[in-house]
This record gives C-alpha cells, structure tokens and sequence, in this order.
C-alpha cells in the first residue's frame, strides 16, 4: 500500500511500505478517504520532536471498514468511520474514567498512544490507503452517510481537530454563555477553537494572529480578527472592547473572560518576528485575562526541542508570569484532548446542521500532493490552513 512517509528534517515522500494487516481478533482495517495533515505533523516535518526516517505519518483519519477481526462485535465490512487520534484500550484505568488519551495498555513506555506520532507507540500514521484500527469496537466511531459526500471535511475532523478545538474550549478554558474570549493562533486548533467558543455562546471571540489568510478565516467564522504585526494585541482588544462599551460596573474588566493559547512553543517574538519565543502567548494571555478568568493551553510544548529555531531552546523550560496570575486568581488548564468525549456530541452536531467544521479547509490532494502540500503548509504559503489528503 501506499503511504506517506517521513525521510527526514522538512522531506517526507510516498511510499510503497507492506499492507496494514489484522494483528489481533479486536482490530478492523480501515480503507482511508480522507486524511488530514495537522501542525503536529509539522513538528515532526521540521525535525524538532524526534520522527525517525520510515515513520508513517497521519493521525486524523476517515474511512471505510473493510476487515473485521472475529472478536469485533459492532463494526461491519463496508461502515464508514472516524477514528480519534489518541488509541486506546477501553477497560483500563484511565480508560473507564474517560481518560482515554492517557490510556495505560496502548503504550508500554507510558500513558496515552497515537497513529503516525513521534513518541507516542509503534503505530503506523493515517496519511495512506489502509489503517490497522486496534480495540476497534472502541477506537471506531460510526458516521453516516457515503465517502465524498458533503460531509466528508465535517466529519474527517472529528478525528482531532475539532475534538481538540472543543476540547480547548469547553474543557480546558471552560468557556460559557456570555463569556469573551481570545484565542492565539488562528491555525486549525486556534480556528476551531474560535469556532466552538461561539457554538458555547461566547458573546465575543478574538483571534490572534499574523498570517493573512488565518486572519480572513477568523473573520468568516465570526470571530474578530486581530493582527500583532499592526501593534500589541493585548492593547487592541482592549481597546476594541472599549469601543464597544463595557457594561455598567466593569469597566475594570476590560479584558477577557477566557484565553486559549492555540500555538505553542513555536509563538513569534512580536518585537522580533524572525524569531521564536516560546513564552510569548503566556505573558500575553497573563496580561489580557480578567480576574478569576481562565486559561486553555492547547499548544503544543514539549519536554525537548530537538531543532530550536533562532529564540528557543533545546530545553523548552518557560518563565510564566506566576505572580500574575495568581494575583488575578485565574485557572490554567493543560492535557490532551480524551477524544471519545467527545466525538459523539460533535457528529451529532455535525448531522443536525449546528457545526460545519469544514469551512476551515482550505485545499485537498492526493497522496502523491503529499510532499508539496507538506511544502506549503510548513511555510503558511497560499493560503494553506487546512489541508486534506484523500488516497
């Protein structure tokens, strides 16, 4: 079969590599639709968390079953299916508190295990024509429907970036009915992340960011975009929330109830654009979050960077402004997205109308465009947000 592969530091190519096969009597294969490319995959692409040459990348698949192992009970040759990028169990002890990307059997090195993904288990990515799916009756989740069909970008999102969007939002930043929220990084997460917040009823989103085609994005889902490169962007949401007018009684909370960081380690120094500065978000989101607000970190921060780009560090270990944010009594939430919350609710929401997360895709290939589109993507060329692979 085919399969998308990295080679090494910003190369990957399409390969020939052996058939996905059932390897346990829980597993299904699954024939691949659509695959998504996702700014982890870039970390790994840029060298920085540790891909070895011959890793099959992808980790957001949708598809079609097309072998059943004998213990599967639910799944059946010819179902269409999503499957969540973090694999898991089901029994365990982590599993069964719905734990599930912190799973203790997928992973004998620790907790937690994903498909194409530097450190995280022996299994091979999504960006191909097959996937092995293992504790399928768990690890698959039923969409309607047919493959092309106008809910193919809806639903290939429920893999991860829509999870993780949702998961930011709701989970990790807590946003409410009324609440104002900023979001940093307007790439898929921080997009999506937007995008949730107003499904939760904030009554205003900013997104923060430099790249204009993220900028316009934010503004077509109904988020107000904010360009850094035009000044500080903690001071312009200040002062676009003043213009709005505060209501009576908090003028003093001219910031915003909730902050989700959707970049990472990899944020701009916006003094310094060329280069990177890993704590930059933080100071910011501490500086903009009114009291007793909270913080949803959904960037990623390793433990190591492994090709540090001018600004950053091999050892990604942040100063936080702890003093702040202890003064203002805010909550800072970390963790991976536990797919399975999730991913019924919001293909529910899918298929009754309420969310159409596809608006955020932006270009779809083939697995040979593979090479290219990773190209792009890693240099934010032509307006690539969102990219589709469909073998």
């Amino acid at each position: 079969m085919r399969a998308v592969v990295y080679e090494d530091v910003r190369t990957v190519g399409v390969h020939e590599v052996p058939d996905a096969t059932l390897e346990a009597e829980t597993d299904v294969l699954v024939r691949i639709t659509s695959s998504a490319l996702c700014g982890t995959d870039l970390h790994m692409y840029d060298g920085r968390t540790g891909a070895s040459p011959g890793l099959v990348l992808g980790h957001e698949p949708l598809g079609v079953v097309e072998q059943v192992g004998s213990a599967v009970q639910t799944l059946r040759p010819g179902m269409r299916v999503v499957i969540p990028t973090h694999l898991f169990c089901g029994t365990c002890a982590m599993c069964s508190r719905g734990l599930s990307a912190a799973c203790l059997r997928a992973r004998a090195e620790g907790p937690g295990a994903a498909y194409g993904y530097a450190g995280m288990g022996p299994y091979r990515g999504a960006q191909a024509d097959l996937l092995r799916v293992p504790w399928a009756d768990a690890n698959c989740v039923a969409v309607p429907g047919e493959p092309g069909d106008a809910y193919e970008d809806d639903f290939v999102l429920l893999a991860d970036a829509f999870v993780t969007g949702w998961h930011a939002a709701a989970t990790l930043a807590g946003v409410e009915p009324g609440d104002t929220v900023a979001v940093f990084g307007a790439g898929t997460i921080g997009l999506l992340s937007a995008y949730s917040a107003l499904l939760r009823g904030a009554r205003v989103v900013y997104c923060v960011d430099c790249v204009d085609a993220r900028l316009d994005k934010a503004g077509e889902i109904g988020a107000v975009p904010i360009d850094f490169r035009r000044g500080d962007p903690v001071e312009q949401i200040r002062r676009d929330r003043a213009r709005a007018g505060l209501p009576l009684g908090e003028e003093m909370l001219s910031g915003v109830d909730k902050v989700i960081d959707a970049v990472g380690f990899q944020a701009r120094d916006r003094e310094h654009p060329e280069q990177e500065r890993p704590d930059q978000v933080v100071a910011d989101a501490a500086r903009l979050v009114n009291p007793t607000g909270a913080i949803g970190v959904a960037g990623v921060y390793p433990d190591r960077d492994l090709h540090p780009r001018p600004g950053a560090t091999s050892h990604e270990d942040l100063v936080a402004p702890w003093g702040t944010l202890f003064g203002k009594g805010v909550a800072v939430r970390f963790g991976r997205t536990h797919d399975r919350r999730y991913t019924r609710l919001l293909r529910d929401l899918v298929v009754s109308g309420r969310a159409r997360p596809g608006v955020i895709v932006t270009h779809h290939g083939s697995l040979t465009d593979a090479p290219e589109l990773y190209r792009r993507f890693d240099r934010r060329e032509d307006g690539v947000i969102k990219a589709l692979l469909h073998p």
